[in-house]
């Protein structure tokens, strides 16, 4: 079985997160998503998310292409999620940045190199974006 990780806010669910869902369970069996805590998104987009860290996992769990969701950890690094979850496969949205940028030297460093990695297309960004949609 292969498993493939995503991480996001997903701050209210719409088609662009649907889409990125679907194409990420295109690599693997398997689709875990690990949903930022609102800590995260205070720290990382200096905001709160519209919607509380518990409504937004069970929303994003109830997703037919999700087969596992759950919270980040609070104050922790992502790598640590990471090494617990052990993916075959990690998936970046098109705009995910935070981490993104040394997630190949990072895994290295924990040998987890064999882990791939994939930037997924964009769906309609200027149409389905949570910084749009959120306003």
């Amino acid at each position: 079985m292969i498993k493939v990780l995503v991480f996001g806010t997903f701050d209210g669910l719409h088609e662009g997160h649907l889409d990125f869902f679907r194409q990420a369970k295109e690599y693997g069996d398997y689709l875990m998503v690990v949903v930022g805590r609102d800590s995260t998104a205070q720290r990382l987009k200096k905001q709160l998310p519209k919607y509380h860290e518990n409504d937004r996992v069970d929303a994003v769990a109830r997703v037919k292409d999700v087969d596992f969701a759950r919270l980040g950890n609070e104050n922790v690094s992502p790598y640590i999620v990471i090494e617990e979850l052990q993916p075959d496969v990690i998936c970046l949205g098109y705009d995910q940045g935070h981490f993104a940028d040394k997630l190949p030297e990072k895994l290295k460093e924990l040998n987890l190199s064999h882990i791939k990695i994939h930037r997924l297309q964009p769906y309609h960004p200027e149409k389905f974006h949570s910084s749009i949609l959120n306003k």
